[in-house]
């Protein structure tokens, strides 16, 4: 077995890290830039008089580090050479990730938005495996950032359980042409603010609790019977995630994205190359923050010794860095794991694992910004040093992406064999429960 980093993912990080330092840092430095990174930060990021939502000045600097990056070939790494991009594997994105935190904050990779120099696209796949002739075309439009859909699934009453959301979607004809009249509500939808379009999934058919009956459409954004109530205000601003009421909003058959009454396969098409992605992130912050802790607790000097002398310091941090270590193998060796067969065959295989690298991952970045905090005393708490934010930002993980209770009752139905490969093995056990009743 080799656990080595692939030499040409070692080598194309080498060439990441040069762009960085020659085109994205000394846009991060320039005009002040920086106010969007250090202590200012939240404020410079955040209209507090508009909603909350982001400055425009902050989302100029964001496209425009994404402008640069896809002009040397590097944002679109993860997609297909047809669009543009370099076949980037699963591994490749996650050693990516977690190389890119563990530098910190900075322009190159700031994950509040999911921005980075090395772009995450869902939606451009999802448009190439489910979507029509007519729909496919929007492929070329989202790379032009011309089509920009937000991802309208979840509601104010169900977060979790998509299977009992109250969105409607009913059949009507209007002038001879077939479609829907949909009601309803939806919330947590991101990037209302600028979508031009909303993949929005409504029950079509079926009754409460059936993952059959959910059909996706994609339909305008922008489509007056699509009203903003309020932007939810969060733990780490700005926010650009409403919540939206629909009314009345007529579309025809043709909006229909994906097989119908089956949106909820296109909701999980690209959850395990996200999940693991993200995990990587979370890592690679984790492991910015224990570095930074061992620094400081090697300079600073209370009572004329330096504070990494002190096992109440080591210990906590030592036990930090061996997750860090055990985890991090454990994200590669599963990236690895899922370019090695179909997409279709990870969920029902890799899903355990996946979901194991993501809800730990989360909670263990939380736990190494905190101890990092606690490290670094009143500066640590301070917005002078990342690690507020870090935790502010990687908190709403373990409830996004599927909340860390979700992801933990995936991996038990894999243990348990209620699901995926040991199901055989147990059913023995299900025949039982069923003969008992």
């Amino acid at each position: 077995m080799d656990f080595r980093i692939p030499p040409d993912i070692e080598a194309y990080l080498k060439e990441l890290d040069d762009f960085i330092e020659a085109e994205i840092k000394p846009l991060e430095n320039q005009d002040d830039n920086i106010r969007f990174f250090d202590h200012r930060r939240e404020w410079a990021r955040t209209d507090f008089e508009n909603g909350g939502l982001p400055r425009h000045e902050w989302e100029a600097l964001l496209r425009e580090a994404r402008i640069r990056a896809d002009k040397a070939g590097h944002l679109r790494y993860a997609l297909p050479k047809e669009y543009g991009g370099k076949d980037g594997t699963n591994l490749g994105m996650a050693i990516i990730r977690e190389h890119f935190a563990k530098k910190g904050l900075g322009l190159h990779n700031d994950l509040q938005n999911e921005h980075s120099i090395v772009g995450n696209f869902p939606q451009i796949l999802m448009l190439r495996d489910f979507g029509t002739e007519a729909q496919k075309k929007l492929i070329e439009e989202s790379l032009a950032g011309r089509f920009r859909a937000t991802f309208g699934l979840t509601e104010p009453h169900h977060g979790s359980d998509a299977t009992h959301m109250e969105t409607r979607g009913v059949p009507e004809t209007r002038d001879g042409v077939k479609g829907y009249l949909i009601n309803g509500e939806k919330m947590w939808i991101t990037g209302m603010h600028i979508a031009s379009h909303c993949m929005l999934f409504v029950r079509t058919s079926g009754k409460d609790g059936d993952a059959r009956g959910i059909t996706c459409f994609i339909v305008d954004a922008k489509d007056p019977a699509i009203k903003i109530e309020e932007y939810m205000w969060t733990f780490n601003m700005p926010t650009d995630h409403p919540r939206l009421s629909i009314t009345n909003l007529w579309v025809p058959e043709s909006a229909i994205f994906g097989p119908p009454e089956f949106g909820l396969a296109l909701a999980q098409h690209f959850v395990h190359e996200n999940r693991i992605r993200q995990a990587a992130s979370s890592c690679g912050a984790a492991q910015f923050c224990i570095e930074e802790s061992v620094k400081y607790a090697r300079q600073r000097k209370p009572f004329g010794e330096a504070l990494a002398r002190n096992q109440a310091i080591q210990f906590p941090l030592v036990e930090l860095a061996t997750q860090c270590e055990m985890l991090r193998l454990l994200i590669f060796k599963t990236a690895w794991e899922m370019d090695q067969i179909p997409k279709p065959e990870v969920e029902k295989r890799l899903s355990d694992k996946v979901s194991m690298c993501n809800y730990w991952a989360n909670r263990l970045c939380c736990e190494a910004a905190d101890r990092a905090m606690q490290v670094h005393g009143g500066i640590g708490y301070s917005r002078h040093k990342p690690f507020e934010h870090i935790y502010r930002h990687h908190r709403r993980y373990r409830i996004t992406e599927g909340s860390e209770e979700i992801q933990m009752r995936k991996v038990a139905g894999h243990l348990f064999g209620y699901m995926g490969p040991r199901k055989k093995e147990f059913a023995v056990y299900d025949a039982a429960d069923k003969a008992a009743e």
